[in-house]
């Protein structure tokens, strides 16, 4: 019933929005009488403000339709290497040819954004490396005879990948993945797995919550397994293809992390309104745009969320000796080949202090020389992989560590199955569509 009252609500507040939208243009037209009020300014940025806030916002384009090689700009294609029900790997083709650049496996979070949030993470890679990245569906679109989809499939998910990117692919997790990312290097360890990874770059992840909790972890800790299964789990409304699943609603996450940080994004939103009234639209844009990002949100499936809240957040399991894998338990103790390196942003109020380094403690037998640390100072969670602290100090770290633990002498184009992007079907449908 919640779900159904929201997607009500978002119908009619679109509506409103467009109306809103309507009477900002008319109040700023030279042509509309009111326009010449003095007033009519202030009323016209309000409405443009507001209309912006309601729109309603389906999955983004990654738009990376070029880069620059070698001083030169290339074009980039969006191919389906992989496609799943749950998601599909996505590679970045540029237009080059004879380079023999690290591959690389970006791994986008499952934890209410679409993989566009990582949108600045793989443009700051382009030029540098072959990029792949794992694009994951909104659980609301994916229909309830595809079954289900929880932690363990993630795992799957991503040694599936590694294998059909083949060896020398590195990894990159980003937040939430570097848990079940090193459980994935774990087991492909153990096995001494062809195409296990030669290096692992976690950043700003809940390895260990016990370590500086923020107030993310103290909520997932201090409330029972039970309270999340009664009170944020809903059903997918008949709109959807996913009708009747069980998911952890977008709209929900997107909630709490406004909560946590209402004080900014009101200032945000004062702030946009001001550059409006003062003509400085490139100041108003950028704010736009990362608000457009950050409420396009997707659904995730009841069982991995909870399963989430289960063993990352309550049991620290893969920290603890506890994370079993379909039977098999993943012990970092287990990992010897692929390098770690650990990133953290001395601001980041996601993932505490201390919470990602954990895993290189973990990793007991990976000599020294394999593992590194970087703190990346007067950054918050956002900014160890968006905007300029992530492009100018944490990006060189991350490349210099892939390059120096790569194992390809040439890096061969992996065998694989392109599926044109543009019959790529994970659009939302209606309302959704921005």
């Amino acid at each position: 019933m919640l779900y159904t009252a929201f997607e009500m609500q978002r119908a009619w507040m679109a509506g409103v929005g467009m109306m809103a939208k309507s009477s900002s243009e008319l109040l700023l037209s030279a042509a509309h009488p009111l326009a010449w009020n003095p007033a009519s300014p202030v009323m016209a940025r309000s409405l443009e403000v507001f209309a912006h806030a309601v729109a309603p916002r389906g999955k983004p384009p990654f738009g990376l339709e070029t880069t620059i090689v070698d001083g030169v700009s290339v074009a980039v294609s969006e191919d389906i290497v992989v496609r799943k029900p749950f998601g599909q790997l996505k590679h970045f083709q540029r237009a080059v040819s004879g380079r023999n650049d690290p591959r690389v496996l970006v791994v986008a979070p499952m934890s209410g954004h679409y993989a566009t949030l990582l949108r600045g993470t793989v443009e700051r890679l382009l030029p540098d490396h072959d990029v792949y990245i794992t694009d994951w569906r909104d659980a609301k679109l994916v229909p309830v005879s595809e079954g289900r989809f929880d932690l363990n499939d993630y795992v799957d998910y991503l040694i599936e990948y590694l294998e059909a990117l083949g060896p020398d692919t590195h990894m990159l997790a980003v937040c939430q993945p570097s848990v079940p990312a090193l459980a994935a290097v774990c087991l492909m360890n153990a096995d001494d797995h062809p195409c296990a990874p030669p290096s692992l770059t976690l950043m700003g992840g809940p390895v260990d919550t016990r370590k500086a909790p923020t107030s993310v972890n103290d909520l997932a800790h201090n409330r029972p397994y039970a309270w999340f299964e009664q009170m944020v789990i809903q059903r997918v409304p008949d709109i959807y293809p996913g009708a009747g699943r069980k998911v952890y609603p977008g709209y929900l996450q997107l909630s709490g992390f406004l909560s946590m940080n209402l004080a900014n994004h009101m200032k945000s939103h004062w702030e946009m309104f001001k550059h409006l009234i003062e003509g400085d639209t490139e100041s108003s844009d950028a704010t736009k745009a990362f608000y457009d990002e950050y409420r396009a949100v997707c659904d995730m499936t009841a069982e991995f969320y909870l399963q989430t809240i289960d063993l990352v957040f309550q049991r620290q399991a893969l920290a603890t000796g506890q994370f079993w894998h379909r039977g098999r338990l993943a012990d970092p103790a287990a990992i010897t080949r692929t390098a770690l390196l650990a990133i953290e942003g001395e601001r980041d109020d996601i993932s505490g202090i201390g919470q990602t380094k954990a895993a290189l403690d973990l990793a007991v037998n990976l000599p020294d020389s394999k593992k590194a640390y970087h703190m990346a100072m007067g950054a918050g969670h956002y900014g160890i992989f968006n905007g300029r602290k992530w492009r100018e100090g944490v990006a060189p770290v991350v490349e210099q560590f892939m390059r120096k633990h790569d194992t390809a002498k040439v890096a061969p184009a992996p065998l694989r199955v392109v599926i044109p992007h543009h019959i790529e079907p994970d659009v939302t449908p209606g309302i959704e569509v921005a």
